[in-house]
């Protein structure tokens, strides 16, 4: 496994994950802490508030509408569809954070419309 300073993340970062099980397994939370790792603890009812999620959506959406019939059509139109996510749509999903967060402190951790 790659170290923070191999991943060129600087002195100052905090790692986000989400709560699948893999990723809070005893071995990987033991990985960060003896990397000195920092993890944003992280409501498990809370995708929402991850802007990828919403790129992942999207993208599934578009899959599935697409229906590719093997996996080299499906590698091939999850690229070009990836491609045309444009920066100004994830900037509005940065943007919208704070609408989000207080959406979610309101819904006490559960689901939002976002």
């Amino acid at each position: 496994m790659e170290s923070a300073k191999d991943l060129r993340l600087g002195r100052r970062f905090v790692f986000q994950q989400d709560y699948d099980p893999k990723h809070k397994a005893k071995s990987t939370m033991e990985w960060f802490k003896n990397k000195h790792i920092q993890v944003l603890e992280w409501s498990s009812q809370s995708p929402d508030l991850n802007p990828i999620e919403n790129l992942w959506k999207e993208l599934k959406t578009a899959v599935h509408k697409c229906s590719p019939s093997n996996l080299t059509d499906l590698e091939l139109f999850c690229k070009e569809e990836w491609e045309k996510m444009s920066v100004s749509r994830c900037a509005k999903l940065i943007e919208t954070y704070p609408k989000r967060l207080t959406a979610v402190i309101a819904a006490k951790g559960g689901a939002t419309k976002y």
